[in-house]
């Protein structure tokens, strides 16, 4: 049995840019995602190998990075027969796993997410990418749900650097007039199948409860990365094809958009929009992927 999304439901992916899905995973999936993370930590001597932590309090993770390569748990869902149903209707049938992380929105200390397209961190031939944001716990406005500017992804790729250097972050100066923002809320179990261009952000978790989201992102496999840097060289090293068949040609959208070209190297969107990637003695410093660096200028004799 499939189970395709309904012409409603992706008539509101496309209007919106996003689309919340209650229940998506039953309650015995979402206990083995939440015992996997209790079992990466305990098989970790040095958590700063495999997560990021929190600057105010180094004690909560932050995230962890590439969960579905730590634990079978989270290769199950990213694969899961319903979900890429749901996919299928959005990007096609030719599916292809891209890369997934867990993000911890610890109590009191979770960092917020400002605004930005995920497309801006590595843009691709065409936009036929969509990640999915699977929340492991009751998700609202108090503990930092997902929020999203509904429309947006219809708009341009905006310029998310300053300086002249990618900082993965739009100005608020810089959002599109029109659009209207939205909150993303589920229980544990629910997904929200989120557009590679929309722009979207969370707050901090004001609660005392976690707001953990298990996120593999996906594309079609006619869309293929247009910046090669080490960012998408780790990406691409864990690729594969889910669903369908791999592509001879890949599809290309026109226009010309911003590089994420970044001033040092970087672990994680968090350490970007924030500027914990200029300090001299950053807090994390095992390679995640994310690294890249400007090009030098050619030097003439």
């Amino acid at each position: 049995m499939s189970f395709p999304l309904s012409p409603a439901q992706v008539a509101q992916f496309e209007a919106d840019g996003f689309l919340v899905i209650p229940g998506l995973l039953d309650t015995e999936a979402v206990a083995s995602m939440q015992a996997a993370i209790d079992e990466i930590i305990a098989s970790t001597s040095d958590l700063r190998e495999v997560a990021e932590l929190e600057p105010s309090d180094p004690a909560v993770i932050r995230r962890i990075w590439q969960p579905s390569k730590r634990h079978a748990a989270f290769r199950a869902v990213q694969e899961n027969s319903r979900l890429l149903d749901h996919l299928e209707s959005l990007i096609g049938p030719d599916i292809v796993f891209h890369h997934s992380k867990l993000n911890m929105k610890g109590p009191r200390v979770g960092s917020p997410v400002e605004w930005h397209q995920d497309f801006s961190y590595y843009p691709h031939t065409n936009s036929k990418l969509v990640a999915c944001l699977v929340y492991l716990d009751d998700a609202s406005e108090s503990n930092g749900c997902l929020r999203v500017l509904a429309g947006s992804h219809k708009a341009q790729i905006y310029d998310h650097s300053e300086n002249g250097f990618f900082r993965g972050k739009v100005g608020l100066d810089k959002l599109p007039s029109g659009c209207v923002e939205k909150t993303a809320a589920g229980r544990a179990g629910s997904a929200v199948f989120l557009h590679c261009r929309v722009l979207h952000r969370s707050d901090p978790n004001h609660s005392d409860r976690y707001r953990r989201c298990f996120i593999p992102a996906y594309r079609a496999a006619d869309a293929l990365p247009i910046y090669y840097g080490p960012h998408a060289a780790h990406n691409e090293a864990g690729t594969y094809l889910l669903r369908g068949q791999q592509r001879r040609f890949v599809t290309s959208e026109a226009g010309t958009w911003p590089m994420p070209i970044t001033e040092k190297a970087f672990n994680s969107l968090y350490a970007l929009q924030q500027g914990e990637h200029t300090l001299d003695q950053p807090l994390h410093t095992v390679s995640s992927g994310y690294a890249t660096q400007p090009h030098q200028p050619a030097t003439h004799q």
